[in-house]
């Protein structure tokens, strides 16, 4: 008894059947996303003046001894500098993701791509210019005895800069989650 041999599968139509048929659209909304990859860059310089405002910080006296807190010593001020900076990249990227729903035209796959990496963008301009406006005291300013100094600006939990990225595709996936239209409102 033979067996009948095995038949190959059709092969498609067209080759461009293969592949998906989205890419325009994403495309679409990559070039229309470079505004909002720019202005999320941007948005990172006053988010980084903001942290170096609102940041804890304690002034220290140089002395023979060592560094004295000037006044009342300031507790878990590394937890102090994270926090603040975090709850700024919360809000930026609450912001953005609120932003880039509002933005009817380019709603879609590419926009969430351009969210990422804006975000992450925004998070890193801000952490770099936060620690470049306030810097640690040099070797030479503790040296010097009768000086006051003041803490630096330091990130110690670098997890903390995905807030910005997250809070931003959160937004906007409850937006369009809560969205009546399932073509997500566009044209």
């Amino acid at each position: 008894m033979s067996t009948p041999p095995l038949e190959a599968p059709p092969l498609p139509a067209s080759p461009s059947r293969v592949f998906w048929q989205g890419w325009p659209e994403v495309r679409q909304d990559l070039r229309g996303g470079t505004g909002l990859l720019l202005g999320l860059g941007l948005a990172g310089l006053p988010a980084g003046v903001l942290w170096w405002l609102l940041a804890p910080k304690a002034d220290y006296r140089v002395t023979d001894a060592g560094p004295v807190p000037v006044g009342p010593p300031v507790g878990e001020l590394q937890a102090g500098d994270d926090a603040v900076l975090v709850l700024l990249l919360l809000g930026l990227g609450l912001l953005a993701g609120l932003a880039a729903w509002l933005r009817r035209r380019t709603r879609g796959v590419g926009t969430l791509a351009v969210l990422a990496a804006g975000g992450s963008l925004a998070s890193v301009v801000a952490w770099q210019l936060g620690e470049l406006l306030r810097r640690p005291p040099t070797e030479a300013e503790l040296a010097d005895v009768g000086t006051v100094v003041t803490t630096g600006l330091t990130l110690g939990s670098l997890p903390g800069l995905a807030a910005t990225p997250f809070a931003a595709l959160l937004a906007y996936l409850c937006c369009a989650i809560l969205a009546a239209d399932d073509g997500l409102g566009r044209e």
